[in-house]
């Protein structure tokens, strides 16, 4: 047996991004604009970078707090009132190395070995392969897709729970297809739970994307006190801090001891200076959150409207978040065409086929970049359409 065929085979099952191969393919071509990855193109604001840096320097670099210094969880519990209008305790509050590790941690809490988990379908493809890692199944139930416009059905979501059911992932608004769940939606979800005794993992990371006005929908509008809801959230798409990799958790606090035990075990927490330039963010970028969220919907207005006016390209204005997930009429291999369209026009994408099977006609495009970016990666990408 070779040193690969010795490792785990949760380790060698755990699937290769396939963004990231377009990605690799595509980095280094001189004036591409890429828009393959969840991310805008603005560096953190200094009134966040500063305190950081601040801290650092004051010698704020030992150990800290495992879920979060007071301060920071303070914060949390102050942003989540102003926003939801509901008042939280510090214990309900555990802060992450970024979002991807708040679901780790959320996965490794409620689901056992051969555990299922149900979640949505196209998807951001990180959950299945973390739940895989931590010996879950995913179960994939697909959005409808009509015209353009995604949706739900939470029959179908019911249909698919078995025995061995233990939660529900919910990521709304979503990545990629910008699906945003309505209150009846969450409220039709949350009753499936509480009937068959599940979890529902919320990852509400893009709820302030909301383009009808305000925020989105959240289960924190219809939810008791002793509903079993684990939300994970990050400060990464908000206020630019994507590099940073610092999230949160909202969790019942009778499970927080077992939440931050698990930090102990995974990064024994977040660097108290990072924890700083988070408090930053919460403290005083509420006008940057809007700027960006204002961006945003110049942005998707303009993207759209041009993909669209080809009259080869299947899309609607999504509802929240901030991607363009389309499809062109004509091709069928996504990935080929992400690598084609790099080369021949100069735009990075990210191939449909990684975010499930219910994506893989599709492409996806972040949108919150500059607005001339936009503007001309559109442009760029009509000419490659009209040339097919």
């Amino acid at each position: 047996m070779n040193q690969f065929e010795s490792l785990s085979r949760r380790a060698i099952e755990a699937p290769e991004s396939g963004i990231v191969a377009v990605v690799n393919h595509g980095r280094l071509k001189p004036g591409l604009i890429p828009l393959w990855a969840g991310e805008g193109d603005e560096k953190t604001p200094d009134f966040i970078a500063r305190p950081a840096a601040d801290a650092m320097l004051a010698g704020e670099t030992f150990y800290t707090w495992q879920r979060g210094i007071p301060e920071l969880r303070q914060a949390l519990a102050e942003y989540h009132a102003r926003l939801f209008g509901r008042q939280l305790p510090l214990d309900a509050f555990c802060v992450t190395g970024s979002g991807m590790q708040a679901i780790k941690i959320a996965v490794e809490a409620v689901v056992d070995p051969g555990d299922e988990v149900i979640q949505i379908s196209p998807a951001w493809p990180n959950f299945a392969a973390a739940l895989g890692m931590s010996g879950g199944v995913s179960v994939p139930v697909p959005l409808d897709y009509a015209n353009g416009r995604w949706s739900i059905d939470p029959q179908r979501m019911a249909d698919a729970i078995t025995p061995r059911t233990r939660a529900l992932f919910i990521n709304t608004p979503s990545n990629p297809t910008g699906w945003t769940a309505t209150r009846e939606d969450l409220v039709a979800i949350l009753a499936l739970a509480r009937k068959h005794g599940l979890w529902i993992i919320a990852d509400e990371i893009y709820t302030r994307f909301f383009y009808a006005g305000g925020r989105a929908p959240s289960f924190m509008d219809i939810m008791d006190d002793d509903d079993r809801i684990i939300f994970v959230n990050t400060f990464s798409k908000n206020w630019s801090m994507t590099g940073w990799r610092v999230g949160w958790i909202v969790a019942p606090p009778a499970i927080i001891q077992v939440l931050e035990n698990s930090v102990q075990y995974q990064t024994s927490g977040v660097a108290q200076f990072m924890q700083k330039g988070a408090l930053a963010a919460l403290e005083h970028g509420e006008a940057y959150v809007e700027a960006q969220i204002a961006k945003a919907a110049t942005a998707r207005d303009l993207f759209c409207d041009a993909l669209t006016s080809t009259n080869r390209v299947v899309t609607q204005k999504p509802d929240g978040a901030f991607y363009a997930f389309f499809r062109i009429d004509g091709v069928s291999d996504t990935r080929a065409a992400a690598i084609d369209i790099v080369d021949r026009a100069g735009v990075g994408l990210a191939p449909g086929t990684a975010f499930d099977k219910g994506g893989a006609s599709f492409l996806r495009a972040c949108f919150l970049r500059r607005l001339d970016h936009v503007e001309e990666a559109a442009g760029r990408l009509a000419d490659y359409i009209s040339s097919l």
